[in-house]
């Protein structure tokens, strides 16, 4: 699902954050040291849940065993504004010291999730799939990319050495298309391999020096249907990704023509945060 290992890292460096200064010197001041509680993490409006166990991880770092936490809607699954996703029991001090850290990372994942389903929901039955790219904020893509997967959509590469993309400046300095591609293959035979070309003609070249995953950069709906079209006629499948100016108006539009995804960058860099708040509640 998730990695423990690099998901407390983050939590230890967003705690660090919080008690850079010192402790939380409102809860000492204002909360008996020997109380426990009962809080709900409770959506204020509607959305994807995506980051439960990593916001319990929290509570767990600052509590220890005296926290117990309940995850009631898995995530993945949909949140009704109102009805608590979380509740957790443990000494009133130590949720509060952990609350933010907890909110900010539950309601940045959570937003990610709840933008992914919207887009996964626009295309609905086109078969096309809805995928993130690595505009990632830095530290958090494998959190990120969880939460696309929360909200259905699919993963692209998680770093540059996984698969290979091929773009306009990768192009240029290697003087074509083909030559870029002739280039990678000849690194390293057996990796993942996906040209970005921004014409029909580069397209042309690309799937004739062998690609098999064709990025389609701005391209006008009716230039997308007819790469749909010549991939379609070839021998061997040849996968295609709409990218560039895609908006949730158009995205069933460029789906319809047969592309088999979407990359949609705003998935992890623009997605807002879904509101959640926690509440003692006794």
């Amino acid at each position: 699902m998730i990695d423990a290992v690099s998901d407390q890292a983050v939590i230890d460096r967003a705690l660090a954050e919080d008690l850079a200064d010192g402790a939380d010197v409102t809860t000492l001041a204002t909360v008996p040291a020997d109380q426990s509680v009962r809080a709900q993490l409770t959506p204020r409006q509607a959305g994807v849940l995506a980051g439960g166990p990593i916001a319990a991880q929290v509570f767990r770092t600052v509590i220890g065993s005296a926290v117990r936490v309940e995850q009631l809607v898995p995530d993945g699954g949909t949140l009704v504004p109102g009805e608590p996703a979380l509740i957790v029991h443990g000494p009133t001090a130590g949720i509060l010291t952990a609350e933010r850290t907890a909110l900010n990372l539950l309601t940045h994942l959570s937003g990610i999730a709840s933008a992914t389903r919207t887009w996964v929901d626009a295309v609905a039955g086109t078969g096309a799939r809805i995928r993130d790219t690595r505009k990632t904020l830095p530290g958090l893509r494998a959190l990120e990319k969880y939460a696309v997967r929360c909200g259905g959509g699919v993963n692209h590469r998680m770093s540059l050495g996984d698969a290979a993309l091929i773009k306009d400046n990768h192009v240029a300095a290697a003087g074509s298309v083909t030559a870029a591609i002739k280039a990678v293959r000849a690194l390293d035979p057996d990796i993942t391999l996906e040209v970005e070309v921004d014409t029909l003609e580069q397209f042309d070249e690309a799937i004739g020096a062998g690609a098999e995953l064709v990025l389609l950069d701005n391209f006008s709906l009716a230039d997308t249907a007819e790469a749909v079209l010549r991939a379609r006629a070839l021998p061997r499948r040849v996968y295609l990704e709409a990218s560039g100016g895609l908006t949730l108006d158009r995205a069933r539009a460029v789906a319809r023509t047969g592309v088999d995804y979407l990359a949609v960058g705003a998935l992890t860099h623009s997605a807002p945060a879904l509101d959640l708040g926690l509440d003692l509640v006794g």
